[in-house]
């Protein structure tokens, strides 16, 4: 798949006889970059394949720990002085006003093109994990939401709005999406993965790229490979998996993104798995990435990962050593600047350690990547059509310093039909766990004719509840508190009271927010103690006089021990942070019901109040519409919909653990303890009720390299309009080598009203019940197999028997991966 080249403006064309052959559109991309090679010195080579970060932190307070040693460009003349691979985050490094951003960022590749004998552009990236990390760019919900939802085609709208953003500023490349499958619940990244299962991920991770290369902007797959599975579920920590789980579990959504969505770049990870970097595994990015999957785009370095084969790994004795490593694993850009890739890989060559034609390589792919973007074209403008637009005409060329320092009008990058998108990803997000029926037979929710409502929490009011690591007020803005978010942003405290105008509703905050993930500090001095007894008692005492309460709970986002959940904030055990427990304690201890609602980056231990809470919501960091979404499923106004994308936990140990076990992995005898989880993978509630009818497959047997269809009606038995989603499991009960209890092979989202029955059809092709064997080959063996048709992992509506005959098969890469599903 290509990356659809971008309509340029019409300008004037020079006679193409008068242009560098490799300028001429009409020839075959190829042929141009063969062209375009054979012209370049090797300065000119090398320098395409790094990037300048203009403008980062150097004292290590902006920045990850150990990238602070190498952050900033000093001699920004001197990397540029050849021409440049890309250009690191203008508008993610500090708060920018886009347009001004934008002109910035034209500008610096009016420079390359005017300054350099080439005039070859950079390609801009930034990061958009959870919508463009800009400011005052919309918020939208994180991924561990998108997987809440269930919705690809949701998923691939949002983020086609995503890359129209970034294409707007003049981005072409977008740092995302992460496809890190979690495994370890404690790992403070788990907000940026899509959930615990590889088709879920696969398939929601699919949809996100093919909705950002849709406007022409580079997705890229992060992090290759392992990096969710470390050890104690620690923040780039040693990875061993063994090849099974590797292939199976963790290899499976990067294929579908290389296969099925035609992704354009991935990411390096930073960790080892089973000793060996990432960034220098060649197996891993060229023999499996490459020879197996096609793969025909760039491979880029997670930031100041090539020099951490010498800093962090230790299997590198210079820069220059670590450059070659990875260049001759695979990595073609290092990111996000050239400490290895420019002087000390010029030297290298240069003194025969590299070879060129390593170089050529990496060169070639860059500069194929730049032709399908238009960059090559001598037609390419620097400027976009929506800063065009804002500029005068004497400026709309950015005519060297006489360019404006201002530009009257902007972007808007919190649109309406932005907003729009973020609300109904929050809304199809937020998870209804547990809505048990009171003593009058009637459930807490939806709330109704309450007139006294207790919000208690720290995050109650506090917008952090709805933030992800990678939105930007929560990964710059926090380094800028004086600079205004830049977007509306209500909290949960503020919406509720907006959802229920009626009623009086006060706010105790209770116990602070811890600022990371560590216990409450057990040396308090008796001031501390005394002022959070009194937050304490405050928030019991407006419980108590309250009718219902409603606690919010969870995480606050941040960078490296900045918070209780993101990259570097990894958690002892999945116990709410801080006093927040104690909190939810002191209101139980009332006689006021209590609905407790957690927004947060990763599931915690709800076990021990399992039986006393009169609802639960969850929420995994919802994006700037999340207040509204949370308080509409309070009220009823929304009838929930979202599904756990990762099992949550009864107790807060026995880590890690996924649905995703064999028979040995479930509670029994042989083990005091018993992982089996509060709510399941897939788990979810409705203000309405469904009926599972007429479940059964099209053929009772098939052969191994067969297709079948499995099919059932779902009917809304309720009194409202509802959404059930619909999941197809495989359960393998003989295997050569032991098999997950169930595994998810399909799934599919269905809109009823009241009383309407729609036919769910699944196209199962034999291929999805491979596995990799006792062989280490991907196989479908003859056998029984079981269809599970449910509404969750564990709650299972239909089991349909199926005979799969024939001979033992060997499946490759161009296997069937998803059984798609059809609504009538």
């Amino acid at each position: 798949m290509t990356v659809e080249r971008p309509q340029q403006r019409a300008t004037k064309r020079a006679d193409v006889r008068a242009l560098p052959a490799w300028r001429n559109p009409d020839l075959d991309d190829a042929e141009r970059v063969a062209l375009l090679l054979a012209e370049m010195t090797l300065e000119e080579k090398i320098a395409q394949l790094y990037g300048v970060w203009v403008g980062a932190e150097v004292d290590g307070s902006g920045v990850a720990p150990h990238q602070h040693e190498m952050a900033g460009d000093s001699d920004i003349d001197a990397l540029t002085a050849h021409g440049l691979g890309q250009l690191t985050r203008s508008f993610g490094t500090r708060p920018v006003d886009p347009a001004l951003g934008s002109l910035a960022l034209a500008r610096a590749q009016h420079h390359l093109i005017s300054s350099t004998r080439l005039g070859i552009p950079a390609v801009a990236h930034e990061e958009c994990l959870a919508g463009f990390t800009a400011h005052g760019a919309t918020v939208y919900p994180v991924p561990l939401s998108w997987g809440a939802t269930f919705d690809p085609a949701l998923v691939r709208e949002a983020a086609t709005a995503i890359g129209t953003d970034l294409r707007a500023v003049g981005v072409h490349q977008g740092l995302a999406p992460v496809l890190d499958v979690a495994r370890d619940l404690r790992w403070g990244r788990v907000e940026e993965t899509i959930g615990e299962d590889p088709y879920l991920v696969g398939t929601i991770g699919a949809a996100y790229v093919r909705g950002l290369q849709s406007t022409g902007v580079i997705a890229t797959l992060k992090h290759f490979a392992g990096y969710s599975a470390s050890r104690g579920g620690r923040n780039l920590a040693p990875v061993h998996v063994g090849p099974r789980e590797l292939a199976d579990a963790l290899l499976p959504p990067f294929e579908m993104a290389v296969r099925d969505a035609g992704v354009r770049s991935v990411m390096h990870a930073y960790t080892t798995l089973d000793g060996v970097p990432s960034a220098a595994d060649p197996h891993l990015l060229t023999t499996l990435l490459r020879e197996d999957w096609h793969f025909d785009g760039t491979v880029v370095a997670d930031y100041f990962g090539v020099a951490f084969l010498q800093r962090l790994h230790g299997i590198a004795e210079s820069l220059g050593h670590a450059a070659h490593l990875a260049l001759g694993a695979g990595v073609d850009v290092e990111l996000p600047t050239g400490h290895c890739y420019a002087g000390p890989l010029l030297t290298e060559v240069e003194e025969g350690r590299v070879p060129e034609a390593l170089v050529d390589r990496a060169v070639t792919r860059v500069l194929l990547q730049k032709c399908s973007l238009g960059l090559l074209d001598d037609t390419y403008d620097p400027v976009p059509e929506g800063l065009a637009a804002l500029l005068s005409d004497s400026d709309a060329h950015l005519h060297g310093p006489t360019a404006p320092d201002a530009v009257e009008g902007g972007f808007d990058l919190d649109s309406a039909e932005n907003r729009d998108l973020a609300r109904r990803l929050a809304e199809q997000a937020v998870i209804l766990l547990a809505n048990p029926p009171a003593a009058d037979g009637r459930p807490a929710l939806p709330l109704t004719g309450i007139g006294r409502i207790a919000v208690l929490g720290p995050l109650a009011d506090d917008q952090a509840a709805l933030l992800g690591c990678y939105s930007f007020p929560a990964h710059v803005g926090q380094q800028h508190p004086d600079v205004p978010t830049g977007i509306p942003l209500p909290t949960v405290l503020q919406a509720v009271r907006q959802e229920f105008p009626t009623a009086t509703v006060g706010w105790e905050q209770g116990c602070p927010m811890p600022r990371h993930a560590d216990r409450p500090p057990a040396d308090r001095d008796d001031t501390e103690r005394r002022e959070a007894d009194r937050a304490l008692d405050a928030a019991k005492a407006l419980a108590a006089d309250s009718d219902l309460c409603v606690v919010v709970v969870g995480d606050k986002a941040g960078l490296f021990g900045r918070g209780t959940s993101g990259e570097g904030c990894d958690a002892p055990d999945l116990s709410l942070p801080g006093d927040q427990a104690a909190l939810v304690d002191a209101a139980l201890d009332t006689a006021t019901p209590v609905v407790l609602v957690v927004t947060s980056g990763r599931p915690y231990a709800l076990g021990r109040w399992a039986d006393r809470l009169s609802a639960v919501v969850q929420a995994f960091f919802p994006g700037e519409e999340g207040a509204g979404a949370i308080a509409g499923v309070l009220s009823g106004r929304i009838n929930p919909s979202g599904r756990l994308p990762v099992s949550l936990p009864r107790l807060p140990g026995g880590q890690p653990w996924t649905y995703l076990q064999p028979p040995l992995g479930l509670a029994n005898d042989t083990s005091s303890l018993d992982p089996t989880p509060l709510f399941p993978f897939g788990h979810g509630l409705s203000y309405t009720s469904f009926a599972w009818e007429d479940a059964h497959c099209s053929e009772a047997v098939t052969t191994t390299d067969g297709r079948i269809s499995a099919e059932v009606t779902i009917r809304n038995t309720g009194s409202r309009s509802g959404t059930e989603v619909v999941q197809l499991y495989l359960h393998d009960p003989l295997a050569t080598v032991s098999q997950p209890v169930r595994r998810l092979i399909g799934y599919t989202r269905v809109d009823l009203a009241p009383g309407q029955a729609r036919r769910v059809v699944f196209d199962v092709h034999t291929d999805v019940f491979s596995y990799t064997g006792s062989t280490r080959t991907r196989v479908v063996e003859p056998g029984e197999v079981e269809l599970h048709l449910g509404a969750s992992s564990s709650l299972i509506h239909h089991r349909l028997r199926l005979r799969v005959k024939g001979a033992l098969r060997t499946v490759g890469h161009d296997r069937v991966m998803t059984c798609p599903a059809l609504v009538h």
